[in-house]
């Protein structure tokens, strides 16, 4: 339903940029979408959301000030800026949405619309 792409191999420091197309979707109007990670052996875990709606966005502590999460509403895609990457960022990468109605946060299990994951591996 969603379409992840743009993850990679890079060195800690450096950037990544994920894209996330509505695919079967159409479009995010209407939306909450969001960029949720997990890395092996691990919970997925919330990395940042964003409403359609309003534009508002909410950023794990972890990511806070090195992600950027942003809308293309004429592309229909969202994207992740990811600066000064971690080895602890390392992951598998999804996106997701939800309609803005059903929308409380960015709560893994409240979204119901999954791309197939992207993988990030960030090296020391």
């Amino acid at each position: 339903q969603l379409q992840a792409s743009g993850g990679g191999l890079v060195q800690a420091g450096e950037s990544l940029t994920l894209s996330c197309a509505a695919a079967s979707l159409g479009t995010f109007d209407d939306y909450a979408i969001g960029w949720f990670r997990q890395a092996p052996g691990k919970e997925r875990e919330a990395v940042s959301c964003i409403s359609s709606d309003d534009g508002s966005t909410y950023y794990a502590t972890s990511v806070k000030g090195r992600f950027t999460i942003s809308i293309n509403d004429a592309e229909n895609t969202v994207f992740l800026r990811m600066n000064n990457l971690r080895p602890d960022d390392t992951a598998a990468y999804y996106c997701a949405a939800v309609v803005e109605g059903d929308y409380n946060g960015c709560f893994v299990h409240d979204y119901n619309y999954w791309g197939q994951g992207t993988l990030v591996t960030v090296s020391s």
